[in-house]
């Protein structure tokens, strides 16, 4: 502090003692006027002394005040163009009023006023034009965060090019852990002597010891068929870059030795987390193996994830020892439960309600009691013909139920089972999902990002040609205790029929397996033809839906129906189903409006083309030969171009690989 501030907080006392004695004098006035006015000289004389310092002090706060107006002055000049912080005036046509010497090194320019920003630094355009108050730009291979006044058309720029590549480095060097998992090796090795087993894991390993070493990876071998691989998130998108290249060098190279390895990986990024890390990988190889295996999954903490591979149509890995304990765990379920109550998906087709009477049959060999959950108004024609035929079977048909009064009925202690689906946005009733706590999922799709939360029990098997197939083999290890009727048989054989196309795609022997066992037991197969019957004018509006097709790349048929019209999900899809019949057609796709604002595309490959991710890319999914999405928002023309573009992508990536 100055000195002068204090000297005159020391006199501020002084004054307040000069006004009490002033009181003073004027009361002895009154009483001597003599020794008041003697008083009142001998006063003035230190009040003269006050007067003058207190004038000279004033002087010098003057003098203090004008020095530190200028030093500040100096200060802010200085600092206006000498500091390392970038300064702009701009006016209302984006052309440069004034620049700080520093914004202009930064430029390799002399001067940058009366230029336009336009051919200076366009970058800056958007953040001014949308009124962005800072944001990171790159400007001469620099990354400046630009503070933008809008009032004042003024921006300040600050250099952040060091702490960006700080962050940049901190993300490439952060942990990823993933989990590679051999998908068939006890099946191929089952039978192999230690000779051969020992060959087999010596190839496999060193064709991961080799990929680890080229990429920088740390590789360990946790069991017979289980690695675990760390690396870093650089090295993760050097991977991604080639498209995981590792998963066709494994079953190429195997394949030499007559037998097929296939790898699933499941990694785990973007947290610091070492815990969290390994949750992710476990995680996201589960979804990697529930769509089927030969690919990658990269699951991220917002839940999002990323595939790769799944070029290879899954062949049948589950084996009947899973099934009989995956009876028996649904067993266990139903006879803690009070009742049980089945769902299938939205629109259900032959399988969503040939699965749910399996299941429905299950539960009556374990004596409860159970109820299917349908929609009477959403069901295609097949379907209704089995609900008009079931009419006869008055104890079964009475366990159908409207999702109202599941909602009703369900306890606590009820037991609801999804079949033919994962999704909750997909199901009969997304209300008792939110309701009930114990919840199976029974699905033979591939998996898909979006999951049934906390289910108590999965069986999901991709390899398996319908969702029937998987409920008739529970039905194998069941007890006894009441006969397969006919019908119920014939449900289930419908809808293994249907999602195979009569026995023709995505068929295993374990497919036959449950067909000879449902014939067994009853099972009619002109019963089924009735139910698959269609009428003619459902055959017309195919075949002028057929009549719109198209050829798009090589071998790729995409048909359109009407911008107007509206057609069924089943239309759509039988569309789809016999324009791969047609001679080099390898992949068709169908476009039609579903609903009002809501449009359907189909799609079907012999498995040269992956359609499943070509649909994953449209927000759909399925298989790798049959797949669907449905858009919102879009015109038939305007979805034509997004599938095109995604069509495009899809083939892209594979010649990349």
């Amino acid at each position: 502090m100055p000195a002068f501030f204090e000297k005159r907080s020391i006199r501020y006392p002084f004054y307040g003692l000069i006004g009490v004695t002033v009181i003073l004098l004027i009361i002895l006035y009154l009483y001597n006027w003599i020794l008041s006015i003697a008083g009142l000289l001998l006063m003035l004389v230190p009040l003269y002394y006050m007067f003058v310092i207190d004038r000279r002090e004033r002087k010098e706060m003057e003098e203090y005040i004008s020095t530190l107006s200028y030093r500040v002055k100096k200060v802010g000049e200085e600092a206006l163009m000498e500091m390392p912080i970038g300064i702009m005036l701009i006016n209302e046509d984006y052309y440069i009023e004034w620049t700080n010497p520093y914004l202009s090194s930064c430029f390799d320019e002399v001067t940058l006023v009366g230029r336009s920003l336009y051919d200076v630094a366009d970058a800056l355009i958007p953040l001014i034009k949308q009124e962005v108050e800072t944001e990171i730009i790159t400007l001469h291979e620099r990354k400046f965060r630009v503070v933008h006044k809008r009032e004042e058309r003024l921006l300040y720029f600050f250099d952040v090019t060091e702490q960006t590549e700080i962050e940049k480095k901190y993300q490439e060097d952060r942990t990823v852990i993933a989990t590679i998992f051999l998908d068939n090796y006890d099946d191929l090795t089952q039978g192999m002597d230690d000779q051969m087993r020992g060959s087999i894991n010596n190839l496999v390993t060193s064709i991961l010891n080799k990929w680890a070493q080229d990429n920088g990876i740390y590789l360990k071998r946790v069991s017979s068929e289980r690695f675990i691989a760390v690396f870093s998130e650089r090295i993760l998108r050097i991977l991604e870059k080639g498209k995981f290249t590792i998963l066709d060098e494994v079953r190429e190279m195997t394949s030499k030795q007559n037998v097929s390895f296939t790898l699933s990986i499941g990694v785990g990024t973007g947290v610091s987390s070492l815990p969290e890390l390994g949750a992710l990988a476990q995680s996201s190889l589960d979804l990697a193996l529930g769509r089927g295996g030969d690919q990658v999954a990269i699951k991220l903490p917002s839940g999002k994830v990323k595939f790769y591979g799944g070029k290879t149509n899954p062949v049948e890995k589950r084996t009947r020892v899973r099934a009989r304990v995956i009876s028996h765990a649904l067993r266990d379920l139903i006879i803690a439960s009070d009742k049980v109550i089945i769902m299938g998906h939205k629109n259900p087709d032959m399988d969503s309600i040939g699965s749910s009477i399996g299941i429905y049959k299950v539960a009556q060999m374990n004596q409860k009691e159970a109820y299917i959950v349908v929609n009477m108004q959403e069901m295609d024609s097949g379907v209704k013909r089995l609900m008009h035929e079931l009419r006869h079977q008055e104890e079964l048909y009475s366990y159908f139920i409207e999702p109202e009064l599941a909602l009703e009925i369900s306890t606590e202690k009820t037991l609801l089972v999804v079949v033919d689906t994962h999704k909750p946005s997909m199901v009969m009733e997304e209300k008792l999902l939110n309701k009930i706590d114990h919840v199976v999922v029974i699905d033979h799709h591939r998996r898909g990002e979006e999951f049934i939360a906390n289910p108590l029990l999965v069986y999901m098997e991709p390899y398996a040609s319908s969702t029937a197939e998987l409920v008739t083999e529970f039905l194998e290890y069941q007890p006894k205790r009441s006969k397969i009727e006919m019908i119920e048989a014939t449900a289930l054989l419908a809808g293994i029929i249907v999602d195979t196309k009569s026995f023709t795609l995505r068929t295993g022997s374990r497919t036959f397996d449950a067909a000879s066992y449902l014939r067994a037991h009853g099972a009619d197969t002109i019963l089924v033809q009735k139910f698959l019957k269609e009428d003619v004018d459902t055959y017309i509006k195919r075949s002028k839906l057929i009549e719109s097709v198209s050829f798009y790349r090589e071998g790729i048929a995409i048909a359109k129906g009407l911008e107007m019209e509206l057609y069924d999900q089943v239309i759509i899809a039988q569309a789809a189903d016999t324009l791969l019949t047609m001679d080099g057609v390898v992949g068709s796709f169908v476009i039609a409006k579903r609903d009002e604002g809501v449009i359907a595309i189909s799609a079907r490959s012999l498995g040269n083309i992956n359609v499943q991710v070509i649909m994953e890319s449209l927000k759909g999914g399925g298989h790798l030969t049959n797949a669907a999405t449905q858009l919102t928002g879009l015109t038939i023309d305007e979805t034509e171009i997004q599938l095109k573009l995604a069509i495009d992508e899809y083939f892209e990536g594979v010649k990349k690989e």
